[in-house]
């Protein structure tokens, strides 16, 4: 406003500029602000600022516009005649055409706020007077919004817009005064990656209007697609005023792609420029993912003859129907409006007849029944929107009545205040007439809920926009998602889910490798490692059996070891046992012919009584073979080394007695010898007696302290468990070896030294030889055992102590038992006395 001063001296305000005077006009008590677009674009000019320029030219008549125009009329018509709202009060409204131009936008949005009269200047408070009107409905698109209320937000204007849905105006630090009907892109981009992911889409190309609406509602989608793992193959942007020749390198890009998925952000004014480019190549076959804009609009439905978009997907407001607006819309009449001008253009763009001209060109009556009509206008596909702004003038009408304390009639001394008004309609509650509640959170954004629609073609050719589901933003993640019906028609009519993938889906058995250079969609599928498993399908690691298990064929489950040990059952188990029970029958028989022999010179002359305790011992040295046969338990690992240790010690110790006998018997022959009084045959079993307890007490020292126990080798084979006996103290192990050793050297080197007595008494050459078998079997032993696998480690140490105690029987006592029983002759004292014995005896 400028202050200035006229002829008559009177000190005015005055607006400068051109003064913009509303298309659509009412006067009432109150009034409000409608900002739409009746037009699509403007004529170009090339402005010089040479002078001022003209005003805006507006062209393309857009009948979206009108529409929505008349949903606002309709509600203010309702309220006015309502009886429990605002009673008493009229509603007036002053409704401009932005004409699709942000600036024009801004200007009109001022003109709103100031007004176009001349002002009187009162000394008091110059040039200032209330707004003029008292909230604004508009505009239709996010950035044309942001301009506005950034303008108007100052003066705390409530602006409610119907369709802008960026996320970015819920920020109330930059636009304090703006508040919507629809949901916030916010939730509609991260239930369309939801639905993206739902159905197995994880590499898609997205293409979005290059505006505040596509930039930031692809912002969000691309990064809840990231979080689900969802890739963009590209993400290219436009807008519908853009060269032929970006649109063209679009088509291109799509042309070269891979992905059959095309997530579609845009405005339906830049969709319906997209579809007409894509018609001209014949690009079908592309499942398209839509935003609320273009998904639900007929019109550019109406326009794809080509079938681009056949089995499009999206999400769309839900189906709302105000009661009477239909009927409303499809009774005006140019002549009963008070703004003749533009209803006689809209009049006549919808029945393509001029009013009061002759020719070739049809005249216009204004009384035509648009109810005849079939286009855009009186389909009425837009009616959810149209419900948006039916809903947005009903908020300022309930906290215009709670202001105002309105019962049956209303307090018209109330000062009115934007900011004011602003308040109250953040804190309304209330339901529409036909059941629709509305409200608005603390961003001034409704409850996010929306239909999912699938456009199914018919045979005629009209699209038919299917709900197949819903989408609820109150619920938990995990089900807000919910589709309702399968009869989905994809792409090409097809009834099957399309694949859009960058890799085919890794299957179980194996893991994904990302692919050098390439987003997180695209890898290889790599086989697991023995050992390893993957059960679910693109898993990203292999997941290491236990060890008591092993992978199978397919690497997609983990199956239980085969235990392995030395078995009765098994060949080699069923040898071993059949050699160790011959070992001792034969060593049953053998002390069944000494026992039956025993009275003869040969059993008598090898001390028969250690003879006897030698062959029960070589009779559990050949038993305790069977304990190392069998799974192994607790009680068998401590029996079979202490029984192995204790019963060797056992029969050593006979063996050495024998030796030692043979020694003092012929050193007993020499004279004045009286040795073998110190050992005698008490000191013999005593002597016996000894070295044995002595290992028994280094075997209870051993399973005192840390005894043998079973144990589990998993590190032996990859696919098998060896059951195995762990030594527990290893000390002991060696001790008790040890000891056998030390006993078993001794006894060969008496021997040894006894070896060149006469033959005809002397055994030490048998012992001898049984000693050097022995030891020599328990010295291959050890590398033998150290390098056999699992169970045939057991089988080397039976067989050690099977051809040791072989050795023991068959050296020592074979050559007696063939003279007893084939060569009788040679059993008598005389011949045991014979030749080489000497003269004493």
């Amino acid at each position: 406003m400028l202050a200035s001063l006229s002829q008559a001296e009177e000190r005015v305000c005055t607006r400068r500029g051109d003064p913009e005077n509303p298309q659509l006009s009412k006067n009432g008590d109150i009034m409000l602000g409608g900002i739409f677009s009746f037009h699509s674009s403007w004529k170009d000019r090339q402005d010089i600022y040479m002078h001022k320029p003209p005003p805006l030219q507006c062209t393309s008549l857009n009948l979206r516009g009108f529409q929505y125009a008349q949903a606002m009329l309709f509600a203010i018509e309702e309220i006015n005649n309502s009886t429990y709202l605002l009673p008493g009060i009229s509603l007036g409204y002053k409704i401009y055409d932005a004409c699709s131009s942000i600036a024009r936008g801004v200007r009109v949005a001022l003109a709103l706020a100031n007004g176009n009269e001349v002002v009187s200047a009162s000394s008091v408070a110059p040039c200032t007077r209330p707004a003029q009107v008292q909230a604004i409905m508009g505009e239709t698109s996010s950035s044309p919004c942001m301009a506005i209320a950034t303008v108007i937000g100052p003066f705390h204007i409530p602006l409610i817009s119907h369709f802008a849905t960026c996320a970015c105006l819920s920020d109330k630090t930059k636009y304090p005064s703006f508040l919507r009907t629809i949901p916030s892109d916010y939730y509609q981009s991260r239930a369309l990656a939801q639905l993206v992911k739902h159905f197995g889409w994880t590499w898609v190309g997205a293409i979005r209007t290059n505006d505040d609406y596509g930039n930031n509602g692809m912002a969000t989608f691309t990064e809840t697609a990231q979080q689900l793992g969802i890739c963009l193959e590209y993400s290219v942007s436009f807008l519908r005023t853009d060269p032929p020749d970006k649109i063209l390198k679009i088509v291109d890009i799509i042309k070269s792609s891979t992905s059959n998925v095309i997530v579609a952000f845009l405005s339906h004014k830049d969709m319906d420029v997209l579809i007409q480019e894509l018609s001209g190549y014949n690009l079908t076959g592309y499942q398209w993912v839509g935003s609320e804009s273009w998904i639900f609009d007929s019109q550019t439905a109406a326009m794809d003859r080509h079938h681009i978009l056949d089995g499009a997907i999206g999400l769309s407001i839900p189906k709302a129907h105000v009661s009477g607006m239909r009927e409303f819309m499809l009774d005006v009449r140019p002549l009963n409006s008070s703004s003749n001008e533009m209803f006689t253009e809209f009049w006549e763009a919808l029945f393509s007849c001029k009013f009061n001209q002759s020719g070739n060109q049809r005249e216009c009556t204004g009384h035509e029944d648009l109810r005849g009509v079939q286009n855009s206008f009186t389909y009425m596909s837009l009616m959810p929107i149209f419900n948006n702004i039916y809903k947005g003038v009903y908020a300022v009408a309930h906290a215009l009545h709670s202001i105002l304390n309105c019962d049956k009639t209303c307090n018209n001394t109330v000062q009115l205040d934007p900011f004011m008004i602003l308040q109250h309609i953040r804190k309304i509650q209330f339901k529409t007439k036909d059941g629709d509640e509305v409200y608005f959170n603390e961003n001034g954004d409704p409850a996010a809920k929306y239909e999912i629609i699938n456009w199914q073609p018919t045979e005629n050719g009209i699209v038919d926009f299917v709900t197949v589901g819903v989408h609820d933003a109150s619920l938990p993640s995990e089900i807000q998602l919910n589709l309702q019906n399968n009869s989905f028609i994809w792409a090409q009519n097809s009834k099957e889910v399309p694949l859009s993938v960058c890799s085919k889906k890794c299957p179980p058995g194996t893991r994904k490798v990302l692919q050098k250079g390439k987003p997180v969609c695209c890898y290889d599928c790599l086989r697991c490692a023995e050992g390893e498993i993957s059960n679910i399908t693109d898993s990203v690691t292999c997941v290491r059996c236990h060890p008591e298990f092993w992978s199978n064929e397919k690497r997609d489950a983990c199956v239980k070891k085969e235990s392995e040990f030395l078995s009765y059952e098994e060949i080699m188990g069923a040898l071993l046992t059949a050699t160790s029970l011959f070992g001792t029958c034969m060593t049953a028989v053998v002390a069944i012919i000494f026992f039956r022999y025993r009275q003869t010179p040969i059993v008598r002359a090898n001390n028969s009584e250690l003879s006897f305790l030698l062959l029960f011992s070589l009779t559990l040295c050949f038993l305790c073979s069977l304990t190392f046969i069998g799974r192994p338990s607790e009680w068998s690992c401590m029996l079979r080394h202490t029984a192995f240790g204790i019963t060797f010690v056992l029969c050593i110790s006979c063996v050495l007695g024998k030796t030692i006998v043979v020694l003092m018997a012929f050193r007993a022959t020499l004279p004045g010898s009286n040795v073998m009084k110190w050992f005698g045959p008490a000191q013999q079993k005593l002597s016996v007696l000894g070295f044995t307890l002595i290992q028994v007490i280094i075997c209870l020292l051993w399973l005192t302290i840390s005894p043998p126990f079973p144990f589990k080798n998993f590190k032996g084979f990859k696919d098998k468990i060896i059951l195995e006996c762990a030594l527990g103290s290893a000390v002991g192990f060696w001790a008790v070896l040890g000891y056998i050793g030390l006993l078993a050297i001794l006894c060969f080197i008496l021997a040894f030294l006894a070896r060149k007595l006469p033959d005809n008494f002397n055994e030490a050459k048998f012992i001898t030889f049984s000693m050097l078998i022995f030891c020599a079997v328990w010295i291959t032993f050890i590398p033998a055992y150290v390098s056999s696998p699992g169970k045939f480690s057991v089988a080397v140490e039976i067989f050690a102590i099977l051809a040791s105690s072989f050795g023991l029987l068959i050296c020592i006592f074979i050559p007696k038992c063939y003279i007893i029983l084939l060569k009788p002759e040679k059993n008598t004292k005389k011949s045991l006395m014979g030749k080489g014995a000497p003269k004493s005896l």
